[in-house]
């Protein structure tokens, strides 16, 4: 009889194509989880994530859900995983959850952190998880720019897809924004994040913090919406998904 397994995993999506299965390859996260439960199940198995990470994109805290039918017991599942699993990805833990757990569809929030780095020396061994930034902005003039965007919001503006034809609509109730030593870190938290809302976030935060944008024109943009009218989609590789929240 198969189980319902709630899966916490943490990678490190530099070489990877995003979260995604995807035809010709196997280079995305589900992909590789598929492919090693799949040889330990003697099955097909599909692994449900609670979200879809982009291409180059980390997580400390992704949640993800399985239904299997084996003999192993969670901490089993997990030692296995990761056995087979790249050096690049960890189960971190494995639950028993009730057969009508969803990772995505039961998912309440979701906590991201954008890092950058703003030191004068090189940072040699974590330069795959920041973005290097020439100067430091201005920080008081970006978080009186978060205050505007926070709440809740049509985010048109700040969306990838211009195509989307669901619901742009989502609320953020929590975006930070810290210094701490040579790093700067955006901290979002919301209900849900459009196709790189959150990098695009960042890009037009940013470009308050260096004096090209208002923090009042934040207003602006929510009404607009209109990607183009927005500021630069940050690069991937500052971007980690830390946790995933349920009831």
């Amino acid at each position: 009889m198969k189980e319902n397994y709630k899966l916490l995993i943490a990678y490190d999506g530099t070489r990877y194509l995003g979260w995604e299965r995807q035809p010709g390859t196997d280079m995305t996260i589900q992909g590789k989880l598929e492919n090693v439960l799949s040889r330990m199940a003697g099955n097909p198995a599909e692994v449900i994530g609670a979200g879809r990470t982009d291409a180059g994109v980390h997580a400390k805290g992704m949640t993800a859900n399985v239904h299997l039918e084996t003999d192993l017991e969670p901490d089993g599942i997990r030692d296995y995983m990761n056995r087979y699993l790249p050096e690049d990805i960890c189960i971190r833990e494995v639950k028993k959850a009730s057969s009508r757990f969803h990772s995505r569809y039961h998912a309440i929030g979701k906590t991201y952190c954008y890092t950058c780095y703003a030191g004068q020396l090189k940072p040699v061994f974590n330069r795959k998880y920041v973005y290097i930034l020439e100067e430091l902005p201005d920080i008081k003039k970006m978080q009186e720019a978060a205050g505007y965007l926070m709440g809740t919001h049509d985010f048109k503006s700040f969306c990838h897809n211009p195509k989307m034809k669901k619901s742009t609509i989502r609320s953020v109730d929590r975006i930070e924004i810290a210094k701490k030593g040579e790093h700067l870190n955006f901290t979002y938290h919301g209900t849900g994040f459009l196709q790189y809302m959150v990098r695009i976030l960042t890009g037009t935060l940013l470009e308050v913090g260096f004096g090209k944008r208002t923090p009042q024109s934040m207003e602006e943009l929510l009404e607009a919406r209109n990607r183009s009218l927005a500021g630069f989609t940050a690069p991937p590789c500052g971007l980690c998904l830390m946790e995933v929240d349920y009831d």
